[in-house]
């Protein structure tokens, strides 16, 4: 009887795991309809572990007909999840190919409040080179690694606001449109004079922009031929590190 009473309650974990897994990027909301056409569950088996996710804050009803829609326990176990991993350890491999490929400083920088703050950093080993070091910050609206992360954030009129002057506000934000559509922001003699800096954003579950993958070196031997290239390879760079940080494909 014990053993019974344990297995159906390791099924009803699981069910209650297969809704949750059900909400896919982009599902704002789901109707039981939508999601009994995604679990194998009978209707009235899927209203009780609804009840119960509801209960415990993992999932939220709204509206006549009624829908759902993930809540905030989900978003306090992605947040526990997310802070602790360590991103600078998860970054290595990516850092380090792209260290190889363009013999340039490769730099990982994580967003906090108005600045990001660079938590790994691989120096070039050429003589003619750019480094910041680890806990370097900078204001997130200045440079090519901050515009990466800000083109990204949900309201970025707030970090410029009383910073950038009201006169190139637009082209400011238009140049953030750029930058999402391409997927990588560059900079040229902005905070270092004579560097060029190319960067691409990183994300974590629920697509939220988490800090930016960077790669800086001398205009003299960073043309645009190289920028190109190095964009290409920060791109992948960052998407192998969404995944990891937990971003879905």
């Amino acid at each position: 009887m014990s053993t019974d009473k344990n297995n159906e309650g390791v099924r009803a974990v699981d069910r209650a795991l297969d809704i949750l897994m059900a909400f896919r990027a982009g599902d704002r909301q789901l109707s039981a309809s939508e999601l009994l056409k995604r679990v194998d569950l009978s209707r009235p088996t899927l209203y009780r572990l609804l009840r119960t996710l509801e209960l415990r804050g993992f999932i939220v009803s709204v509206g006549e007909p009624q829908r759902f829609q993930l809540g905030p326990s989900v978003a306090h176990l992605a947040h526990m999840w997310t802070s602790g991993l360590d991103l600078a350890t998860l970054s290595q491999p990516m850092m380090r190919r792209l260290w190889e490929q363009t013999g340039e400083t490769v730099a990982l920088l994580v967003h906090h409040g108005e600045e990001r703050v660079c938590v790994a950093e691989m120096p070039s080993a050429q003589p003619l080179s750019f480094k910041r070091g680890v806990g370097h910050s900078e204001k997130v609206i200045l440079g090519a690694s901050g515009r990466a992360i800000l083109a990204f954030v949900p309201d970025a009129l707030q970090y410029i606001e009383g910073r950038i002057p009201k006169a190139r506000q637009k082209a400011y934000l238009d140049e953030l449109v750029r930058i999402r559509e391409a997927g990588y922001a560059i900079s040229r003699d902005e905070l270092i004079q004579g560097a060029v800096a190319i960067a691409a954003p990183f994300f974590s579950a629920g697509s939220k922009v988490v800090g930016s993958l960077a790669v800086y070196g001398p205009g003299a031997r960073v043309d645009d031929r190289q920028v190109k290239r190095i964009a290409q390879a920060l791109r992948e760079g960052a998407r192998e590190l969404s995944l990891k940080a937990g971003a879905e494909a």
